[in-house]
């Protein structure tokens, strides 16, 4: 994971939406797989392709703090399996044009919704964390949401100078800014018990050798920059091509096809979107004592 391209890679693996049907047994195996090679007594004949296919499950399964299995929906394999209808109907239903207040109001509160979960099921597990901060972190994230969206929307209803075909444009990328800034103050709202108690530190053996607020404003700062580059490409791409599609003759004399020509478009740029955001820095990170 010393380069970007290595992360990327083995956030590919991370994300397989195959191991959301790894049973409870084959998960028990490849954990057990992992000790025994950690402590020398594997059984003979297991090769290196079996040991990185254990550690393949084990870590796209089992929170790597609580060492507990992370609830299937908010995994991150979870976020970009196409089974995940749930998760691509927000992303629909955030880019759809004319949108009411009320459909705003409602697709920024079932994004957030979802986005704080996923956040509290992968969360730094160091240090306890009480469940008042998880009800902050939502409330903040909801309220931000909805108040840049519906704000936005009403500054470009107003904009005289704009052509109706600019508007919808333009309202399109909306939803950007408004779930960019709502993932950020979902982090920092989330994770503020960690800049004020700081997070474990590691030595090169993984023994903790104290706990730092330094460390956890780096980590913080780097979730927060992860969460502004994770819904760019899904909130910004789909836009555009749907912009570039919706002119050609196929949707012009089909706009029923309109639909599910940008579900696609959404669940391609999932595909993209989380690997190259998660890729940014590495899992582990280093800080000078």
């Amino acid at each position: 994971q010393t380069s970007f391209y290595g992360r990327f890679r083995h956030f590919l693996d991370i994300i397989d939406p195959r191991t959301l049907f790894v049973t409870e047994s084959r998960l028990k195996e490849a954990v057990q797989l992992l000790e025994d090679y950690k402590h020398g007594t594997l059984p003979p004949g297991v090769t290196n392709k079996e040991l990185w296919g254990a550690q393949k499950i084990k870590q796209a399964i089992i929170h790597p703090d609580t060492n507990e299995t992370i609830f299937m929906p908010f995994r991150m394999s979870g976020t970009v399996q196409p089974l995940r209808t749930s998760l691509l109907l927000q992303v629909v239903g955030l880019l759809l044009p004319n949108q009411t207040l009320a459909s705003t109001v409602f697709w920024q509160w079932l994004n957030q919704s979802h986005n704080a979960c996923v956040n509290y099921a992968n969360r730094n597990a160091t240090k306890p964390s009480p469940t008042s901060k998880f009800i902050q972190g939502y409330l903040g994230a909801v309220i931000s949401a909805v108040s840049i969206a519906v704000g936005l929307n009403v500054l470009i209803q107003r904009a005289n100078k704009f052509t109706p075909a600019t508007r919808l444009l333009i309202q399109r990328f909306v939803p950007f800014p408004a779930v960019a800034s709502a993932n950020i103050c979902n982090v920092v709202l989330m994770r503020h018990t960690e800049l004020e108690e700081g997070i474990d530190v590691l030595d090169n053996n993984g023994n903790i050798v104290g706990s730092s607020r330094i460390a956890a404003k780096h980590a913080l700062l780097e979730t927060a920059l992860t969460r502004v580059v994770l819904p760019m490409p899904i909130l910004v791409l789909p836009p555009i091509i749907m912009s570039i599609l919706e002119k050609t003759s196929l949707l012009r004399s089909r706009p029923r096809m309109i639909l599910p020509v940008q579900s696609l478009v959404c669940l391609a740029a999932f595909g993209l979107a989380l690997p190259l955001a998660i890729s940014l820095f590495p899992q582990m990170s280093e800080v000078s004592t």
